[in-house]
Parts: C-alpha cells; structure tokens; sequence
C-alpha cells in the first residue's frame, strides 16, 4: 500500500519551492494565492530569503505546508493515496492533501497556527530538547520526577526523543538524561515549547478557528499524531488537531501502525528527506522514495 508522508518545521531551506513555480503553471497559480492570503509575498522569502527570515515561526509553517501541499497537486493522477500522516505542522498538509481540507482553509489555519504558537512562546521561557540512546519510558519517567513543567513531545523514532516544557526543566531533565545514560541531550533551537502544556494559550486560539472551518471526510485515513491510529471521520480529525498543540507527536506509533495495517511504500512529500530516516529508522525493511 502507498503511505505519503508530510514532513514539519525545519525542513525549510532557501530555495523550496523555486523550481515548482518555475516549471508548472498549477503550481504558479496556487503559490500566488497564497501570497494573496496571507497579505504578504511569502514566495519572496521562500525562494531567495536567508536562513534567518525562513525561521520566522510566521514564515517557516507556511512554507513548508506551502511547499508540501504543492507539489503532492503537482504530482496529479499519480497521486492516489491509501493513507497519509503529518510529522506535526505536517499532518495540515496531510489533511489538505487527502482532501479534508480546503488549500485555502489549510493554509490560512497554518498562518493562525503559527502566530498563535508565537504569541505562546512568548509568555514564558521555554524550549526542547533532543534525547538520543535512551529507552521511551526511561525519558517519560525523568520527566515526571522534574520539577517544573517537562514532557516527552516527539516519538520520533525508537532511541529519538524530544522533550518539551520550561527553559528551566528542560535543562534539569537534560541533566538527569545524561546521568541515566543518554548519548545525547541536546537544546534545540526552537522557539518555544511545541507540543506541551506550554502551548495551551495556543491550543486555545486554534481550536476557535478549527471549529469554524468546514472539513470533510478524506479519500483515504489520515493517521494522526495524537491517536497515531487511522481517522476518517471528519469531527474525530477536528478534535485530534486541536489537542495536537499540547500533546506528543507520536510518529513511531503512527509508522508502525501504518506498516501492520499494510504500508509498504512511504513517499515523503515536501523539502528534505527527514521523514524517510526517521521510517527507515523505525522499520529498515520500509521502502522509501521522495515525491
């Protein structure tokens, strides 16, 4: 079975997208859209910005979804899904693709996303952490017995973890990470503390928008990360991707249950190539492709 598979912030790189827009009128039309939608030329950045400009939390989500979503239209009869999944900002990119949502309507709630983790990360200090070597439940346990505010984020892959919460926690369980034998314990450079509780403000924020966008039943299940399981009804998607901002991304989880129910192709959608290590990493035996 095909699995296409839609990867998150920090795929971005000066550059993406440039070649799409030269070579397909479809694709043309829709990047120009998306400069009307958002109020500004965000094809500019994407195609001759810095490094700098593309991490602009405003810029960064919209881009990588912009670019995803694109070239997975671009791909046309060839495209024919039987499941998808999203690494985080991902999953919109999966939905529109899968056609629960609008290109419109996924776009503007990235944008909204994207502001309102912003205005998040900005009430309190708070960062994550990569984890290497250790077992999941060692780093879950860790987390707990921190004080402050320190959770397991992203199941990335088996021995891959990202913690989540207070600047402050965060290091402390670092601290403790290291001393229970982890390779690595790593602050990343991110803006903030993306799915913990930090990102309630956020999750508040979004989940008015969501309510209010009309989505539709997908050609084929989405498997999203809060469940990591297979969703086809359109209110359970609704209500995944609003708990999506506090809650672990479970893409080890959402991988393997693609495999047993029958995945055997992941085609990864968008800039880079993440996702397919991180598949590689979770099954050696996966085939993988770019789109």
């Amino acid at each position: 079975m095909k699995a296409y598979v839609f990867p998150g912030q920090g795929a971005q790189f000066t550059g993406m997208g440039k070649e799409l827009y030269e070579n397909s009128p479809q694709a043309k039309e829709l990047f120009e859209k998306a400069n009307d939608i958002l109020g500004f030329r965000i094809t500019d950045i994407m195609f001759e910005g810095t490094a700098e400009e593309l991490k602009e939390t405003k810029v960064t989500q919209p881009a990588v979804f912009l670019h995803s979503v694109i070239l997975a239209k671009t791909l046309g009869d060839s495209f024919k899904p039987e499941m998808v999944a999203g690494h985080s900002l991902g999953e919109f990119s999966a939905l529109v693709a899968a056609g629960a949502l609008t290109f419109e309507d996924g776009l503007k709630l990235v944008s909204q996303r994207a502001m309102a983790m912003q205005k998040a990360c900005e009430i309190t200090p708070s960062t994550m952490a990569a984890v290497l070597g250790l077992e999941d439940k060692i780093v879950e346990d860790i987390c707990e017995q921190t004080e402050g505010v320190v959770v397991a984020a992203n199941y990335n892959c088996p021995g891959q973890l990202v913690i989540s919460g207070e600047t402050s926690a965060v290091e402390r369980a670092c601290e403790a990470l290291k001393a229970a034998g982890a390779k690595r314990a790593l602050i990343l450079p991110v803006g903030g503390a993306f799915h913990s509780p930090m990102m309630e403000p956020a999750r508040e924020e979004l989940a008015a928008a969501i309510e209010k966008t009309v989505f539709s039943a997908p050609v084929c299940p989405v498997y999203q990360n809060v469940p990591a399981t297979a969703v086809s009804n359109p209110d359970e998607i609704k209500q995944n991707l609003i708990i999506q901002l506090t809650a672990p991304v479970k893409w080890t989880q959402s991988v393997q249950n693609m495999i047993t129910d029958g995945a055997t192709l992941f085609t990864e959608v968008g800039p880079g190539n993440v996702l397919q290590g991180l598949v590689k990493k979770i099954n050696k035996e996966a085939e993988t492709a770019s789109a």
